[in-house]
């Protein structure tokens, strides 16, 4: 119930800042000035939403929005769909890990962006929810292990000699993933 009336109020909060930002006018112009294109803004609402998820227990299958658990699925998933209502766009469908692997392209890790996938060998992912500007990273991930959804950064020691020594790479979500709302 907590969780649920977190998840609703930071919905509201970004339907107002979106408003905001594509109804905002020049001064002396009265006209909107449209501020970004709308894969800019789901990044950008990508940090706050996921967020939100860290600390709900881990439960293979779980779905935030009914059980208030997660597995990485279902937690990517979420996080898609909400940055991509609030960026005026519609994230297509819920994936399983493998299916979800087969619908993006790897990148370089200098070009990383939030909602972008950290992907390990074995095809555990993590997903890049904030890019600071000085280049460090925070990931967010669901970790049977801890029994929750979990956060952590380029700075963290587990980075350096768990996720760096079995990197497979970075990864985008093809642009086929989103496409404007109807």
């Amino acid at each position: 119930m907590k969780r649920s009336l977190i998840l609703i109020l930071l919905s509201l909060f970004f339907a107002a800042d979106s408003w905001a930002v594509t109804h905002e006018t020049t001064i002396g112009t009265g006209s909107p000035v449209f501020q970004e294109n709308p894969e800019q803004k789901f990044r950008q609402f990508i940090p706050f939403i996921a967020e939100s998820f860290i600390g709900i227990p881990y439960r293979f299958g779980g779905n935030p929005q009914v059980t208030g658990t997660s597995d990485n699925s279902y937690l990517f998933y979420s996080i898609y769909t909400m940055a991509a209502r609030e960026a005026g766009l519609t994230y297509h469908g819920y994936l399983p890990m493998k299916a979800l692997l087969e619908r993006v392209s790897k990148v370089s890790r200098d070009q990383v962006r939030n909602g972008d996938l950290l992907v390990l060998n074995n095809n555990l992912a993590a997903m890049v929810y904030k890019v600071e500007r000085s280049g460090k990273l925070h990931f967010i991930y669901t970790s049977k292990k801890r029994g929750q959804v979990f956060s952590f950064n380029t700075d963290n020691v587990v980075f350096q000699v768990y996720w760096l020594e079995n990197l497979k790479g970075f990864y985008r979500l093809s642009r086929t993933m989103l496409s404007p709302a109807k």
